[in-house]
């Protein structure tokens, strides 16, 4: 067409075939052969180059994801986590020009050179009054190690064993905790002593103890089981910031105040990252809450504020009950028993003694061979007497007519009172179950009388005598334990490393026992040994 300009017309042949590298035959307008020839090549070129181009850029592309081609990694380190959290937080962890490297801990749990926490490792921080000194400090002496073990006594005023050095009284050093006077309190029936107690940690903190990985809370009345306590604490990575503890058995007494808070008497453990965060905001803290009660609730507030749970432990043992604490410690959970408290307000453990000197006798016996199994449950049966026994490792034998499950028995009996002194079985964070009310399935009480190490059969050998109390007529015909059993003998192996299996009861099985009351032996033997591979406690 002329004018406008030509225009090509393109007819695509029918004998074109698909895949061609030439798309087209050219008309009989088609121009001359090397116009031909070119168009030929650039089609060529946007065939196979580019296609080729593209391959080899999507490899391009994949490298750069998934190897980045050279680069360094990037800087996870700054964020480990094993990284106390006043760290994590710190203004050298989030800025550009941070060292993450240095801050990364050296060693793990479970790495060849980490040292495992022991005793040197804690530091104690006990709360005192100089009012009830001279009685409770009997308490301290039995539990406290001299020498071995590092700690402080706060106390409001001075006593007389500020005149002597720690190591002649058999206690921790003693101290004067800070003036509080500027801190508000207003609970109409509570105590400003609470604002003293609530900062012994951060006081304790402060004196920048070397090598402290844990600060341990307690009263003057609380009685720790040291070794237990490290046993419980070596669980955990004290780089972290852990609050660890237990609540009230008292149910009212976790509705008052918190399920979330360890109670102070029964004793708390606060890594030290954490005792490190509470230091420095403590005193802020205490003031936003003049109207709290005590010294728990206190810390407890604070924890929240730092967004720190508790890490409850069923072997702390606030104890706010009155009465016997037979029910309790004779099905002991499965766990280590690590601290006692308010022996003060129940009877002594064992019957017929002083308070302190039955917390001595547990001491010098079980605890001093085997502090892991002390008061350590194991149920068995006697076949032909048909009795069921509930060993409480060092503590006391229970001998009951008839066949009791082990779930009953694991089930603490109410020989005590609720902490506001009622006889009300909804009143407590566990389960309980009533004393029996049929003489028949009364149970027979041998309390620990000696301990000792039989060399020869390398076993530790505890004495339980029978608790003479008054039992009425049972017309059942099963033979009477109290008729035919004066003394019951436990053989047991020291078992130190009993917490570092999965928690599970140990096993005992009677050994001999008397078949008739008149004659022979009145004495009752059982072995108390790790569960054997399908044992278990059966009639």
């Amino acid at each position: 067409m002329k004018g406008g300009g030509d225009k090509e017309v393109h007819q695509m042949s029918p004998n074109f075939k698909k895949g061609s590298l030439v798309w087209g035959i050219w008309s009989h307008n088609s121009r001359p052969s090397s116009y031909s020839r070119s168009l030929l090549f650039s089609r060529l070129m946007f065939s196979v180059v580019i296609p080729v181009c593209i391959v080899f850029y999507i490899m391009y592309s994949l490298n750069l994801v998934f190897f980045s081609w050279g680069l360094p990694p990037c800087p996870t380190s700054g964020l480990d986590d094993d990284m106390p959290i006043s760290r994590l937080l710190s203004s050298d962890n989030i800025s550009a020009n941070s060292t993450p490297e240095k801050s990364r801990p050296t060693s793990s749990l479970k790495s060849p050179d980490y040292t495992p926490t022991g005793l040197q490792h804690i530091v104690f921080g006990i709360a005192a009054s100089a009012s009830l000194w001279e009685k409770r400090r009997e308490y301290i002496k039995i539990w406290w190690r001299p020498g071995k073990m590092r700690g402080y006594v706060w106390l409001d005023k001075p006593v007389k064993e500020f005149r002597y050095r720690s190591t002649s009284t058999g206690l921790p050093a003693l101290k004067i905790s800070g003036d509080t006077s500027k801190f508000p309190y207003t609970h109409k029936k509570g105590s400003r002593s609470a604002i003293r107690i609530s900062r012994i940690v951060s006081e304790t903190f402060r004196l920048d103890l070397p090598d402290v990985r844990w600060f341990v809370m307690g009263d003057e009345d609380t009685v720790f089981i040291p070794d237990n306590l490290v046993r419980v604490l070596s669980k955990f990575d004290h780089r972290q910031p852990y609050y660890i503890g237990s609540h009230s058995e008292s149910h009212l007494q976790n509705i008052y105040f918190s399920y979330g808070m360890a109670y102070g008497g029964g004793g708390f453990a606060i890594s030290r990252p954490l005792a490190a965060a509470i230091a420095k905001m403590q005193d802020g803290c205490i003031k936003r809450y003049p109207a709290l009660y005590g010294s728990d609730d206190r810390i407890q507030a604070c924890m929240a504020e730092l967004g720190v749970p508790l890490t409850r432990h069923p072997g702390f043992h606030q104890y706010d009950v009155y009465g016997d604490l037979l029910g309790l410690l004779a099905a002991h959970p499965v766990a280590p028993l690590v601290s006692l408290h308010h022996l003060d307000v129940v009877q002594p453990i064992f019957p017929s003694m002083t308070r302190a000197a039955a917390v001595k006798k547990l001491f010098a016996g079980p605890v001093r061979f085997d502090s892991a199994g002390v008061i350590q449950q194991s149920i068995c049966y006697d076949t032909t007497n048909r009795w069921t026994v509930s060993v409480s490792w060092g503590f006391a034998v229970q001998i009951v007519r008839g066949v009791m499950s082990p779930r009953e028995m694991e089930t603490p009996t109410r020989t005590f009172l609720n902490w506001y002194r009622r006889a009300d079985y909804t009143a407590y964070a566990f389960n309980t179950r009533p004393v029996a009310r049929n003489p028949c399935q009364k149970p027979h009480v041998y309390y620990l009388s000696a301990t000792r190490l039989n060399i020869t059969k390398r076993a530790i050998v505890t004495e339980y005598k029978k608790h003479k109390e008054k039992h009425q007529s049972c017309r059942w015909k099963d033979n009477n334990p109290a008729d035919m059993v004066d003394q019951v003998l436990v053989l047991k192996k020291p078992d130190p490393g009993l917490w570092d299996r999965a928690p599970r009861k140990n096993c005992c099985k009677v050994l001999s026992a008397p078949r008739d009351g008149k004659k022979g032996n009145r004495v009752l033997t059982i072995e108390v040994s790790v569960c054997r591979e399908g044992e278990m406690s059966q009639i």
